[in-house]
């Protein structure tokens, strides 16, 4: 499978509502950053981000999502989405918008960044 492939699917499986893609394409060892500051910052090793992932949806409410994309360049992927969620601590509603950078090496995500 190559990048286009992935690329093509990464966002099929959005668009179908299935956000669990690193599930089936993070590396073992992959390192996910995202655009802030705190604990979750910086996480590397497919269970600390498959950890993240899990507390984020156990935690927010979404309601809506659109899917820009695939945008691939070399060993890189980018895909938009645009979500609206409610945080469910606080009961805030909010709509994101959100760029994700995927780099992949042998058909794996051995990096994401999220710029929001």
């Amino acid at each position: 499978m190559d990048i286009r492939d992935i690329a093509a699917d990464m966002v099929a499986m959005t668009k179908a509502g299935d956000f669990h893609i690193g599930e089936k394409y993070w590396a073992d060892d992959v390192v996910s950053i995202e655009g802030m500051d705190g604990p979750m910052a910086r996480l590397e090793g497919k269970e600390a981000v498959m950890g993240k992932s899990a507390w984020w949806y156990a935690n927010h409410e979404v309601h809506g999502t659109t899917t820009d994309g695939p945008y691939v360049n070399g060993d890189q992927i980018a895909i938009r989405w645009t979500m609206d969620i409610t945080n469910k601590e606080s009961g805030d509603r909010q709509q994101m918008d959100e760029v994700a950078l995927y780099t992949i090496k042998d058909g794996k995500i051995v990096e994401e960044r999220f710029f929001y």
